[in-house]
């Protein structure tokens, strides 16, 4: 059988998929990201299990890998604020270096972008963003029906835009980010700048380490204030970043993508509203604000096998 293998490199974990041509996945693995003391040991543990992965019958034909800050034209992971190890990673290479067969690295924004248009909502779309929401915070943009690489391979860092200029610390090193409001670790924050405006809030009497977007999701939906308040507030701030860059794509659809997407409208609403109210006149009410419909587990791995 004739199959590619998924790659998808995250700051929390790596998940690998074995897929068919046709998208199905037969195979999933994962390890930890964060586990492993140098890269060089990560990157001997990621092609161990990717090899481990086919069969002697299989007829592995190629592999893609979505990563953070992942560089089309390099095939490195450059500078990823999210990674273990902050400076230059030659992954394409070295895992080329493993494997009779083509191997081609993307943004992971890109690469999920890619498995919208191929296997999810937007096969029909010819401009449309994915918006990744996770460890941090992405885009892959398709203007024409061409994916947005720039000319270093760098465009889409929608997560980096600065939009609270001074605000908080991201970690990338700068303040004001979007992603340090509306990734995992941003919401969370936003619940502690909240939960003492809510002291009747159940959610608030929780323990703030063993709080996550799940429990507040869950919260959220037996209508505790706090909880709702954390859903306002991080639709405000993607809201106001989807308003502001339909000026620069005028995309037809914006598709979120990722864990938090889970919590559905109460998530979706807010975005839409604020979006909505944050809107140049000549662009309200022309574009859609849609989840991800790539399979919630395999939406990522099926992305970066997009690209062979």
């Amino acid at each position: 059988m004739k199959v590619r293998i998924g790659i998808d490199i995250g700051g929390t974990n790596t998940k690998f998929g074995l897929i068919s041509l046709d998208g199905t996945v037969l195979k999933r693995l994962r390890i930890a990201t964060g586990s492993f003391d140098t890269f060089d040991d990560y990157i001997t543990e990621l092609i161990s299990v990717a090899k481990s992965m086919v069969k002697k019958d299989d007829e592995l034909v190629g592999i893609g890998i979505g990563a953070p800050n992942g560089n089309v034209h390099s095939g490195m992971i450059e500078f990823a604020p999210n990674m273990p190890w902050k400076t230059k990673l030659p992954v394409r290479d070295k895992i080329r270096e493993a494997f009779d067969c083509p191997v081609e690295l993307t943004n992971d924004a890109n690469a999920a972008a890619m498995g919208e248009k191929i296997f999810g909502g937007a096969k029909e779309m010819n401009d449309f963003v994915v918006i990744t929401l996770g460890t941090g915070v992405g885009s892959g943009i398709y203007i024409n029906g061409k994916l947005a690489y720039g000319h270093d391979g760098f465009a889409g860092e929608i997560g980096h835009v600065i939009t609270y200029p001074g605000g908080r610390l991201c970690g990338c090193g700068r303040r004001g980010c979007i992603e340090a409001y509306v990734n995992a670790k941003g919401i969370l924050r936003t619940l502690t700048e909240e939960k003492y405006n809510y002291p009747e809030s159940e959610l608030g009497k929780i323990d703030e380490k063993s709080v996550t977007t799940k429990i507040i999701s869950e919260y959220a939906e037996k209508g505790d204030k706090l909880a709702l308040q954390v859903f306002e507030k991080t639709g405000e701030y993607i809201g106001l970043t989807l308003a502001n860059s339909m000026v620069y794509t005028s995309p037809e659809a914006f598709f979120l993508f990722g864990g938090i997407t889970k919590a559905g409208e109460l998530l979706r609403k807010p975005i839409h509203h604020h979006m909505e109210a944050n809107m140049l006149n000549i662009y309200q009410n022309k574009v859609k604000v849609l989840f991800s419909q790539l399979p919630e587990d395999d939406a990522a791995i099926l992305g970066a096998a997009a690209l062979v």
